[in-house]
């Protein structure tokens, strides 16, 4: 099977989504397809390298930070996507490369999956003066988008529930995004600890808190500050492992609550060497209500670091209450929680637990899976569908 894979973005970018595309492409060149790459380049011209296709865009940070935006729909690449002759086409983004792989899909009549990776409604403040309004816009841009596509994905039924909610009325199966588990089999040393510890200036005998990702408003990052601060533990670092736009104002935050001598943080870290900052913190934390999945949350607990978040309904299969983590509403329930977790350090016995409880989350997993799916979406797809159905469903330009 040939798969074209479109995304906004890719390589050297780190985020959920390149995280999910590359893992599933891997899975897929394992299981004997063939698969190729379609993203946006960082300048205006488009380029092709190593079996990815580049296409030109401009930047429009003042919609959202890292955002880029493409006019490209006819050039020699996408001429030879079409001589490449895909099966199918499936996009990971509602943008520039929504109506390219879009095109490609009308063009070849093949199948057009999605993946729905952004819950956009919690992002109104980037777009809309009013949440009520950005709320409704997401809505009816998700219908409309979602529309064109032969079947979609949703990470995990909260998403699904708000596709249904939105009126969306294509089939929509839930695929959890599977990482790479193979990459945190190596356990470090204490040593290793105390060295990584000395390199960051955490005092050797300090109790480490961990976020992980990306540092912008949606993911309430202040909070844990705020909690931080109230907690009023010397012997407590909160150690922030990513970059993004909010990072020089969450540097404020924390100076104004007093507690910067007790925050670290730490920038991008290579994906190779992620691992060991996992298992540098004692409890995973966040405040985000935003996700869609939490890649990190299983990257977390794929270390054998319990979670500590912000009750969300993404995590409903995720967190097991005081098996590998709890759920709060409130700082009185994350005090309690997290001096209860801190009392109680995470014995190897527990570390195993936590980290058999993840396999279900493998890459390998979620490339079968997505496997299946194609498979089913040949079954009743464009080529055999119809003149009178194709121009029915809008398949017909």
């Amino acid at each position: 099977m040939k798969v074209l894979i479109t995304t906004e973005c890719y390589e050297p970018t780190v985020n959920g989504v390149v995280t999910s595309v590359k893992n599933l492409k891997n899975e897929l060149i394992r299981l004997g397809h063939e698969v190729r790459i379609l993203t946006l380049s960082d300048s205006m011209f488009s380029y092709k390298k190593d079996g990815v296709v580049y296409l030109g865009s401009m930047s429009v940070d003042k919609i959202y930070p890292g955002v880029r935006f493409s006019l490209s729909r006819d050039n020699k690449y996408i001429d030879e996507v079409l001589d490449w002759k895909p099966d199918i086409v499936h996009s990971q983004s509602e943008f520039s490369t929504f109506p390219v792989a879009r095109k490609i899909s009308n063009k070849l009549q093949i199948p057009l999956i999605h993946t729905y990776h952004t819950v956009y409604e919690d992002y109104t403040h980037y777009f809309s003066p009013v949440e009520k309004w950005g709320k409704t816009m997401a809505a009816l841009f998700t219908r409309t988008t979602l529309k064109h596509t032969d079947l979609v994905i949703a990470p995990t039924e909260k998403v699904y529930s708000l596709l249904k909610n939105y009126g969306v009325e294509q089939e929509i199966r839930v695929i959890p995004t599977g990482i790479n588990l193979q990459k945190f089999r190596r356990q470090i040393s204490p040593e290793e600890k105390n060295g990584l510890k000395d390199t960051l200036r955490i005092p050797r005998d300090n109790r480490v808190l961990l976020v992980v990702g990306r540092l912008a408003k949606e993911k309430n990052i202040e909070e844990i500050l705020l909690f931080l601060s109230l907690m009023k533990q010397p012997d407590l670092t909160l150690l922030i492992v990513g970059d993004g736009p909010h990072m020089e104002s969450l540097q404020k935050v924390a100076e104004q609550l007093g507690i910067l001598d007790n925050v670290v943080f730490a920038g991008m870290v290579a994906p190779q060497n992620i691992g060991a900052y996992y298992q540098l913190g004692e409890v995973f934390v966040s405040g985000s209500n935003s996700e869609t999945q939490g890649l990190t949350y299983i990257e977390a607990l794929a270390n054998g670091v319990p979670i500590l978040c912000r009750k969300d309904d993404c995590l409903t299969d995720v967190i097991s209450d005081g098996v590998n983590g709890w759920q709060y509403e409130s700082f009185h329930q994350f005090r309690i929680k997290l001096r209860r977790m801190l009392a109680s350090p995470t014995s190897e016995a527990q570390k195993k637990l936590i980290v058999s409880g993840v396999q279900r989350y493998s890459s390998t997993n979620f490339g079968k899976e997505v496997e299946r799916l194609y498979t089913d979406a040949l079954g009743y797809s464009k080529v055999n569908a119809p003149a009178s159905q194709l121009a029915a469903a809008g398949w017909v330009e």
